[in-house]
């Protein structure tokens, strides 16, 4: 990846949910800037694509995971930790995505989203948070989504949740500053994933996309990861607390 991200070799990362989706492509990316990464994802599947792709990159430590068991999450942080050591950066990215009018939704149901979207991601911190502070140096880096401005339908548990990790990420990099440690978020726009599966006209759906972006192609995944890997760098130092839209000129604030 050059120079601008030399800083990340050697550096250990911890990305849950990558596996799957925009997370395998970055994934690669960080290996492939030295980085050792660990993934924690709940689809044996997509790991095994993951690890078939990395092929046999030495780096990557892919485990199976369920997010939403919280204890158990913090329990196969520490062991993770107690074994290889603490870790340098932190990308918050798991989430569910559940799509139906607010009505339709049970308690529980919004509760399990905000549970694998948010507290797993504070659990996330809460173990990693020590060694960095030791180091004084971390990143932190919590993907969020355009969603948060307020133009899509029938997904408020998942944009309550999206619009929480940008509070935390304000809120971390407010406290966390003085110890070295950097915490921004990333608000991807539109990308072609699975997670388009759930719009039912999917050809109305990207013109949409393209007619609402300033840029008129799709994203691709190396628009997230030079953002993601930038801003897990030492070339971001002086950047905390702050939003990057990657989204093609879609949301601009």
């Amino acid at each position: 990846m050059g120079d601008h991200f030399g800083s990340l070799s050697g550096k250990r990362v911890l990305y849950t949910g990558a596996a799957g989706g925009l997370g395998l492509p970055t994934t690669l990316k960080l290996l492939e800037a030295g980085a050792h990464v660990v993934v924690l994802d709940n689809d044996p599947q997509k790991i095994a694509q993951l690890e078939a792709a990395a092929d046999g990159a030495a780096g990557l430590r892919a485990v199976l995971c369920d997010l939403s068991d919280l204890e158990r999450l913090r329990e196969t942080l520490d062991g993770l930790i107690a074994s290889d050591g603490g870790f340098d950066v932190v990308i918050n990215n798991a989430a569910i995505y559940p799509s139906k009018p607010f009505e339709a939704f049970t308690l529980a149901e919004m509760q399990l989203v905000h549970r694998i979207n948010v507290e797993a991601a504070l659990v996330c911190v809460m173990a990693a948070l020590p060694a960095m502070k030791a180091r004084e140096w971390g990143r932190i880096v919590n993907i969020s989504s355009i969603t948060v401005a307020g133009a899509w339908d029938n997904m408020v548990p998942y944009v309550q949740s999206k619009a929480a990790l940008i509070g935390l990420a304000r809120g971390w990099a407010r406290e966390f500053g003085k110890h070295g440690i950097t915490v921004n978020a990333i608000a991807p726009g539109a990308f072609p994933t699975d997670a388009e599966a759930i719009h039912p006209d999917r050809e109305a759906y990207e013109k949409r996309i393209i007619d609402s972006q300033a840029i008129k192609r799709r994203g691709r995944p190396d628009d997230i990861a030079n953002a993601l890997m930038f801003l897990a760098s030492d070339a971001a130092g002086f950047i905390t607390g702050q939003t990057i839209n990657v989204d093609g000129g879609w949301i601009m604030k």
